[in-house]
């Protein structure tokens, strides 16, 4: 499917869902969750990182970032460039927050892309909250630390007595959990 063409699903997908239309938001969540895998399942192989799950984190938590930056998008600009730029920022910060890079970290492939600045948001602060008070306490603690706090996976699973790739699995599953609380609890901006 070309570009065009899925922004011309997309974009009527997304502004429907802003309305409250549930069916709508999960056909764009489904197609653009497939067209950024792709992309950044590319980024992160160019840059030796390779990894399925590696990828399905930082889409997860793109989807995430989607979800509560709804309110900031400009109907003035393609959602699929709005999307696009959303997880280009969550690739850097997961490059930046692994600290496995090496050197510069390509991913200006397509042409840079003006996003609306998200800034504070109450709404989406209490959507969090909400979502994660949804999880049980062990979850809501390896996200509130790994992703919230920026620390990292190792010590949040010691903190929580666990092993680093249980942890790893139940970070993966509350944030999926979170995404279906999210989504259920309806679309409309706030």
């Amino acid at each position: 499917m070309s570009l065009d063409d899925l922004e011309a699903v997309l974009r009527p997908a997304f502004l429907a869902a802003l309305e409250g239309d549930a069916q709508a938001y999960r056909r764009f969540l489904d197609l653009i969750g497939g067209r950024l895998r792709g992309y950044l399942r590319g980024h992160l192989a160019r840059a030796g990182l390779a990894s399925a799950d590696e990828a399905e984190d930082v889409l997860q938590e793109t989807l995430l970032a989607l979800h509560l930056s709804r309110h900031s998008y400009d109907p003035a600009i393609p959602v699929s460039a709005w999307a696009h730029a959303i997880a280009r920022y969550k690739l850097i910060d997961h490059m930046r927050r692994s600290g496995r890079h090496r050197g510069h970290l390509q991913i200006d492939e397509e042409a840079p892309i003006p996003v609306a600045p998200a800034g504070p948001a109450i709404d989406a602060k209490l959507d969090i909250e909400r979502a994660l008070a949804g999880l049980p306490e062990r979850t809501r603690s390896l996200i509130d630390r790994v992703k919230l706090q920026g620390g990292s996976l190792a010590e949040a699973a010691q903190a929580a007595g666990m092993t680093e790739t249980a942890a790893k699995v139940a970070l993966h599953r509350g944030l999926k959990a979170m995404a279906k609380i999210l989504t259920r609890r309806g679309t409309r901006p706030p």
